[in-house]
Formats: structure tokens, sequence, C-alpha cells
């Protein structure tokens, strides 16, 4: 859906020091595969913690539109009655993704190796972002793909009759490009081969095992090599699907920044390949603490409790971007309100995400009042030292920020609004439900002040 009615909403200092215990919505990435999954597998998968954003909502629709009955329960459990693999039927109208580029790319993935001819499209966002990067390799399974110039959607797809394996390396890090080739894997006769220069997020890997499929992981020097056996016989498999990283991010750094706050978020993925953002936040001097860690469907989980104090300027290595890629614009954020200079290096592939996510988050700063700069792809911030002092050395903020259809723009932009001068306002709140309905009113739980204007 395009947002055609703007919700603008600002932030502003919150009257007392953040506190409470929280839950965060569903991680996105394992609600999309867990449908996904749920949909080739055989019999019936029931997920609980879905995220139902409408990100993944349109991943739910999409199923339903290939075969997969999908149903939700009264109590938020989730039914999914699979096809099995290969037993995808042919949608009888255009599959719109909305805003989700993880969905669109991973049905890519599925489309391509099913017999069926599907067109997909999407929001206005989606349909500027690069499709090629999945296309191109998928095509070697025997799938056409008709597209407008440049890649870009609205996506024609005529599955390969008899889909051939894939042996592919994966040329910039891309969890998604890396798990579209393995879903189209999934319905090849024989082997699949991807290799990863570094290693990304391994929800597809994981899950294919907790469905039932033969995949092995291999170690080579910074990346991974992903092998899997096509054709398997996935059997329906309960989901219980962990708070998202991603989204925790947001009442996290807010914790940090505010002077006094203490917040406990329960129930967090600690995937290793997903926690860069923790990992820098504690080279900064965060006081966050794990607690109660356990694991839940193949995914490691725990609570993070919080506690507000001064961080500190650090310089954030390339390497470390496929763990946190979607949390740089908040970590610009906690740089603003840190002493001292924050660079983080190598983040060329946020100029490819809803927006141009580098410009945006560079932009957001500093409209408000905070000195940033962009050196090729890394980006620099100027920390006002802000998160430290209850009174003082706090951005000016006052700013519209333009969310250009991307939440993470939006989140963060509110986030720091709690410790600037002025109110920080964005143009448009609705976007947020693609990936944290609720964000505003939970923040609230807190003690944070954020309202429609």
């Amino acid at each position: 859906m395009d947002h055609e009615v703007l919700r603008p909403m600002a932030s502003s200092r919150p009257a007392a020091p953040l506190s409470g215990r929280i839950a965060v919505p569903g991680d996105k990435s394992i609600s999309h595969r867990a449908l996904m999954f749920g949909a080739l597998a055989v019999g019936e998968t029931r997920i609980t913690g879905l995220l139902t954003g409408e990100d993944v909502l349109r991943t739910a629709a999409a199923m339903r539109a290939l075969g997969a009955e999908v149903t939700h329960d009264p109590d938020g459990t989730w039914r999914v009655a699979g096809r099995g693999v290969g037993g995808l039927t042919e949608p009888a109208n255009v599959l719109d993704m909305g805003n989700s580029g993880t969905a669109a790319r991973l049905l890519c993935g599925i489309l391509a190796s099913h017999p069926i001819f599907s067109v997909m499209t999407g929001d206005a966002s989606l349909r500027r972002r690069p499709m090629r990067r999945v296309t191109d390799p998928l095509t070697a399974t025997g799938a056409r793909f008709v597209s407008r110039a440049g890649g870009l959607l609205p996506l024609a797809i005529e599955g390969a009759r008899e889909a051939l394996p894939l042996e592919y390396r994966v040329p910039v890090p891309s969890a998604q490009v890396k798990s579209a080739v393995l879903l189209a894997g999934l319905n090849a006769r024989g082997t699949t081969r991807v290799e990863e220069p570094e290693a990304t997020r391994d929800h597809t890997e994981n899950m294919l095992r907790h469905f039932g499929a033969t995949v092995q992981v291999e170690t080579a020097g910074a990346g991974r090599v992903i092998t899997l056996r096509g054709q398997p016989e996935l059997r329906a498999a309960d989901v219980v699907v962990p708070g998202d990283p991603s989204s925790a991010s947001f009442p996290l750094v807010a914790a940090l920044l505010v002077p006094g706050s203490s917040v406990t978020i329960l129930s967090v993925g600690l995937n290793p390949l997903r926690t860069g953002l923790l990992l820098t936040l504690q080279e900064m001097g965060a006081a966050v603490a794990v607690t109660n860690p356990r694991v839940e469907g193949g995914e490691p989980v725990g609570d993070l409790v919080v506690t507000a104090g001064a961080l500190r300027g650090v310089e954030v290595p390339p390497e470390r971007a496929p763990t946190m890629i979607d949390e740089y614009p908040v970590l610009a954020v906690a740089a603003a309100g840190a002493i001292g200079t924050t660079r983080m290096r190598g983040l060329k592939e946020l100029r490819v995400k809803e927006s141009d996510r580098l410009a945006g988050t560079a932009t957001m700063l500093s409209e408000n009042g905070i000195r940033v700069e962009i050196d090729g792809d890394d980006l620099i911030v100027h920390g006002t030292g802000a998160g430290a002092a209850p009174a003082g050395g706090a951005p000016v903020g006052g700013a519209m920020v333009r969310t250009e259809l991307d939440h993470r723009i939006a989140m963060p932009a509110l986030v720091l609004g709690l410790i600037t001068e002025q109110p920080v306002r964005i143009d448009d709140a609705g976007i947020i439900n693609t990936s944290f309905p609720g964000f505003a009113a939970l923040m609230g739980q807190l003690g944070a002040t954020m309202v429609d204007i």
C-alpha cells in the first residue's frame, strides 16, 4: 500500500527517566521465513510470536495466493497448512509485497523453481529497489524474469519447469540474495551451493534444518559455504518467533541516552549474526546485560537489561556491517549523544534499502544540529555528549524529518527527539507499521513522549 495520507508525529524530551519492562514485536526476518517454510512443508505449522506488521502480512497474503492455507487464531497463533516443496499453485492475481524487500527477494527464489507464472509489485519505495541482485543468479535455474528497466518491479516471473541447482558466489554480503538462491534450490534436483564472502544472518539455514532439510555450512575465511540437498520433504514444524533485535534497538538506544533510565526488553533474538549493534554499543561503554539466555526454535534468545550512561565515540569496522545493517541509523543517533566522534565504515549497502539510508541518516542528524559527514561509504558523527548529561550539550532538534517511506529513518528520528532541545518531527509515522506496529504506544509505556501532530 502506498501511504497517501501522511501521519506526522513529534518526539520530545521526557519529563522523567525511561523505565519499565517491555516486549518488542516478533523478528521480521524469522516471521517472513516461518510463513514461507510453513507453506512449503507438508502438514500444519503453528507459529507464535509472529510479527503482524504490514510487511509480514504481505507475505501471509502471498502464501495464501500461492495455495497455502494461512489462518490467524484469536489467541494470536498463526497456522499454515503447507503444499509441500514444489506444490505451490499459480496465483490468480498480482502479488503485492508492499514495502518489503525481504519478502519480494525471497519469494523470487521460491517462484523461480515452481513451474508457474506470477507477477510481483510493491509500493513506491519497493518499486525503486534493485531486484537484479536476485533475478540474475536465479535465471540459471531456468526461470525467466521480465521487469522494468534496471531490474525494477513490477516483475513477471515464469518459473522453471525442471529447476536446475545453482552454484553461486554472492558478490556482496546479502542474506536476502543467499536465501533466494537456497529457496530456489529446494525444488531443484541435486545440490545447491552458495558461497558468501562474509557471514550474513543465517535464519534461512536454521529454519531449513528446523523443517527437516539437509544443510551443511562450512567456514571459508571470513565467509561461509552453504550446501543444500534439493527436493527434500519439508515437515511442518512449530515456530516460536523471538523479539526482533532491530526493533529492540530503538528502546535500547533511547534508554541509554535519556539520563537515569533503566529498561528491560524481554525475549530478544540474540543470533550472533544479528548482534553487531549490541557489540558496538558495549564498545561505546553501554551498560547492557543479557539475562535469562535460552534457545527457542533453533535461535538464541535472552532478556536485555539496559541502564543509561555516558557513551564514547568509536570506529565501527566495515566487516561488522552484515550483522547490523538495519541498525546503523539508530546507532548514528546513539553516536550523536556520545562523547567524541564515531566513524561507521563500509555502509555501501545502506544506499539500496527502502531509501538511501546513508544519505537519509546524515540529513536527519544534520537538520537537527548534529555535525555529520559522509566520506565515501563511511558515516562520521560528531557526538554532542547529550546522553551523558541531564542538561546542556543537547543538539538543537526542531526539524521536520522526511522519512521517504522508510521506517528505519522514522523511528531513529523519534528516538533523537528524546534528547534534543526542541522536539523532532517526522512527516509520516504510518510507515512504522511495516515493522513495528504500536511503536509510539510501546515507547510511551516507558515514559517517552511521542505524539501525533
